[in-house]
């Protein structure tokens, strides 16, 4: 009777295994396929003569300066503690403002301009949604020292390359915008000067959600505030009716430049911003940029202009970036809706600068990887998930050495393999290797070992065959897929097995 109670105190007293919100695991395929993509992408950076650098996850807060994705104090967008010399530090929200970190502590060292690629997490305090994490991959590429349009352009043109090495030609167009133009505009309404910074950063919040929440939703936004399906309730601008029609009316300009006529474009956008001197500035940049893109080949079909684009972070200060994927998705609801944005960057030519006596111009552009990995995955071209290792089974436990040996001569031709270590027979040993995703399995009993032989069997073949199969007696005699070589051959008979379906094998010397 006294054991009960101490068997349910112990029960009660287990952790119980569940995920934070806004998080997740990643298994094998999906985190081999992601290196492939990253590897493409790297290659296109490199191409261009970007070299890697890699930062901390953890910054110090003020380091991380004004421009917190949400609020402008630790732990409200960020994830904040306190040291033990009571220095606020976060986890990184993004790879840029550790880049300006970076950049401006190695400043003299560093050729200029300094262009660089980095990769790695990053983490949002937010609230979690559908397709909206607390920690995500992102991969970057920026130009540090550079003012010239040019860099600007090379940016777009490159992020242009990265789509198509991913095989999405057809489905994405860079989106090019300037925030000196919006900047212009927010002038003319009324919301200048330092005085104004907080309500121009929430009007550029809500005019970035306008892909997702159409005109009304950002309208919302622009005014008193919008609830959204859950109940929750984000508050608004305050901006009064006229200053939001300008907004949207600005915001629902598109350049179209599909005649060509990228010069009489702009005369309509210079007319529809007026005469305000920072736009004037933003329009005669992307005149520039647009040159340089269309002289270089790339057209309207790949790199075009358009006024919705802005980006959320304070921080940009001229033309902003927007990698756009076209094809259509589901929603929650079964409704056909563009997947959308799975990059985006743009010049900030503030940020090094808050660390140094002078001016450091920047420019940049992220790519989402989580959701460029959900791209290639819709379209089918993320690739099919990498085949696990050649296992070598265990007839005879007290012949171990025996499988060890043959494991580590595969091993030392570059050849994935490994010994089965659990206690099952022959058939939980089969499993295994099927849900390892094997390609063939050695196996070496009492009388191969007489004989001075192996079996390989391959179960690639051996599926197929299996299929084709009507009976048991069928199965006996053809043995499908299975064949004996002399043990001094078994690496030969493995690499040609793997070659016939094309599986790498030579890890080693490529």
């Amino acid at each position: 009777m006294t054991d009960k109670p101490e068997k349910a105190k112990e029960k009660t007293n287990k952790a119980n295994a569940r995920l934070p919100r806004g998080f997740g695991d990643r298994g094998a395929g999906e985190i081999a396929a992601t290196r492939r993509m990253l590897d493409r992408i790297r290659a296109v950076y490199e191409r261009y003569g970007f070299e890697a650098v890699e930062t901390p996850a953890i910054e110090y807060t003020d380091a991380l300066g004004k421009f917190l994705p949400d609020q402008d104090r630790p732990n409200e967008g960020v994830f904040s503690f306190q040291d033990d010399d009571e220095q606020w530090l976060s986890l990184r929200y993004d790879l840029t403002a550790p880049l300006a970190r970076y950049v401006a502590e190695h400043f003299d060292a560093l050729p200029k301009p300094y262009r660089s690629y980095r990769v790695g997490w990053v983490f949002r305090n937010e609230k979690p949604g559908p397709g909206r994490f607390r920690q995500f991959m992102q991969f970057d590429a920026d130009t540090v020292g550079s003012s010239s349009p040019a860099a600007d352009a090379e940016i777009c043109m490159m992020a242009a390359d990265t789509m198509e090495e991913l095989g999405l030609r057809g489905h994405y167009v860079i989106k090019i915008n300037n925030r000196k133009i919006l900047d212009g505009l927010l002038e003319t309404i009324g919301l200048g000067g330092e005085a104004h910074a907080g309500k121009r950063l929430t009007v550029l919040r809500a005019i970035d959600k306008y892909d997702r929440l159409e005109r009304r939703g950002v309208e919302q936004l622009l005014g008193q505030g919008r609830k959204d399906e859950s109940g929750d309730f984000t508050p608004g601008a305050g901006l009064d009716p006229q200053q939001i029609t300008k907004v949207l009316d600005y915001v629902d300009f598109q350049l179209a430049d599909k005649t060509g006529d990228l010069e009489g474009v702009f005369e309509d956008w210079r007319r529809i911003v007026g005469s305000n001197g920072a736009g004037d500035e933003g329009v005669a940049e992307l005149s520039e940029i647009a040159s340089l893109c269309r002289s270089a080949g790339y057209a309207s079909d790949r790199i075009r202009f358009e006024s919705s684009v802005v980006r959320g972070l304070e921080y940009y200060t001229g033309p902003v970036f927007e990698t756009d994927l076209t094809f259509e998705i589901k929603d929650e609801e079964g409704r056909a809706v563009r997947f959308g944005s799975v990059a985006a960057g743009g010049r900030y030519d503030g940020l090094v600068g808050r660390f140094r006596n002078e001016n450091v111009p920047a420019t940049g552009f992220s790519i989402g990887i989580s959701r460029l990995m959900a791209a290639l995955s819709h379209l089918g071209t993320a690739g099919e998930p990498p085949r696990g290792p050649v296992v070598v089974t265990v007839f005879d436990r007290e012949r171990i050495s025996d499988y060890q040996k043959m494991v580590t001569s595969l091993r030392n031709t570059g050849i994935r393999a490994e010994l089965y270590l659990g206690s099952g027979k022959m058939g939980a040993q089969l499993k295994y290797a099927d849900k390892r995703g094997a390609p063939c399995v050695v196996i070496q009993g009492g009388d191969e070992k007489a004989r001075g032989e192996v079996q390989i069997k391959d179960l690639i073949e051996g599926a197929k065959a299996a299929a084709a199969i009507s009976s048991r007696e069928e199965w006996r005699e053809g043995r499908p897929a299975q064949i004996a070589v002399h043990e001094s051959k078994l690496v030969d008979a493995v690499r040609e097995i793997l070659d016939r379906h094309a599986i790498r094998w030579d890890y080693e010397t490529s």
